[in-house]
């Protein structure tokens, strides 16, 4: 029913959450969508399409349960916890480690939603706030993304 659900309202462009306070509808126009490109490219060259660009873009559906006009979240598509959701960014960072010094807002901002949807994922017993970064850190998608998992007691060390 919640996968049938979230692929009608993602076919037929509603925007759908669990919780719609938490999604803020923010229209954006396709001069919006250059401009960000515009700027990913001048600063980080131009990095191949993502999945995460193409959530991002809406071209394929995804379970996002917030938005603004920096960053989106979304549950994890095989996830390692209860709960295991994404953040990331709009603009395509390909990796942590290649943020600029003056992509610290957007960073904190990364953080602040983290906390935020995690509190409204009701994770009040704690989480794990996880960025891989490269082949060591065994980053699969070259777009900077923040997973955070709770819901269950978690191990360390991680792996």
């Amino acid at each position: 029913m919640f996968l049938r659900r979230t692929f009608r309202a993602n076919l037929l462009g509603v925007k759908w959450a669990r919780d719609s306070r938490l999604l803020q509808n923010h229209p954006r126009s396709r001069s919006d969508e250059v401009r960000l490109a515009e700027e990913a490219s001048r600063r980080y060259g131009l990095p191949a399409p993502t999945v995460f660009s193409k959530i991002i873009d809406k071209s394929i559906p995804a379970d996002i349960i917030y938005e603004d006009e920096k960053c989106l979240a979304f549950r994890d598509a095989s996830p390692q916890a209860p709960v295991h959701f994404l953040v990331i960014p709009r603009i395509p960072i390909p990796r942590v480690s290649e943020a600029k010094d003056d992509d610290s807002q957007l960073l904190g901002h990364l953080l602040v939603v983290a906390k935020n949807v995690a509190k409204q994922e009701s994770l009040t017993e704690g989480y794990r706030v996880v960025i891989n970064d490269g082949k060591h850190g065994a980053q699969s998608v070259y777009h900077l993304h923040i997973h955070v998992l709770g819901g269950r007691q978690l191990t360390w060390p991680p792996g």
